[in-house]
């Protein structure tokens, strides 16, 4: 009996990373504001790439809080879809190597999202991190913090309950 020999880590690399690109683009809000992603594995870091448009308050200068908000709400939903994608992917049920923004699964819908503002946001580059707490059949809830320069002194976070959409016939 002959065992198959696994895919080279760079093409699984490339197909991860083409998937994810697949699905932020999908969102053209995520361009709108220059929102990037780094993956590392199945982990996800939002970037919220400065610009002088992200700017809400020039005599401080501090980000907008809408932008703050937005930054945060689209990591949660771009983390919560990554889940799902990433274990499609992981089973053979998602091909990958196909994906556009087209073909992607739905994304969910949000019911609420509650921002904590912790801090003023500094005119610089922002991450963000979300960490789904449940995710079942219809319901899922998600945690984000988002931080500049240190990532133990968060400057907002948030809380956000989603609809997960129907599973694929």
């Amino acid at each position: 009996m002959t065992r198959q020999r696994p895919e080279p880590v760079q093409v699984v690399k490339e197909r991860r990373d083409a998937a994810l690109h697949a699905l932020a683009d999908g969102i053209p809000y995520v361009r709108f504001l220059n929102i990037t992603f780094e993956r590392h594995g199945n982990e996800l870091t939002a970037v919220l790439n400065f610009q002088d448009a992200h700017i809400g308050n020039p005599g401080i200068p501090a980000l907008h809080g809408g932008v703050t908000a937005s930054f945060l709400e689209t990591t949660a939903l771009i983390g919560l879809g990554w889940q799902n994608l990433w274990e499609g992917i992981e089973s053979g049920r998602i091909d990958a190597k196909n994906l556009t923004p087209q073909s992607l699964p739905r994304m969910p819908k949000t019911i609420d999202f509650t921002v904590d503002y912790l801090r003023t946001g500094l005119p610089r580059d922002a991450y963000a991190r979300a960490v789904v707490n449940r995710s079942g059949r219809r319901y899922a809830s998600v945690h984000v913090e988002a931080w500049q320069d240190n990532r133990q002194r968060p400057f907002a976070q948030a809380t956000g309950h989603f609809l997960m959409p129907p599973p694929p016939e």
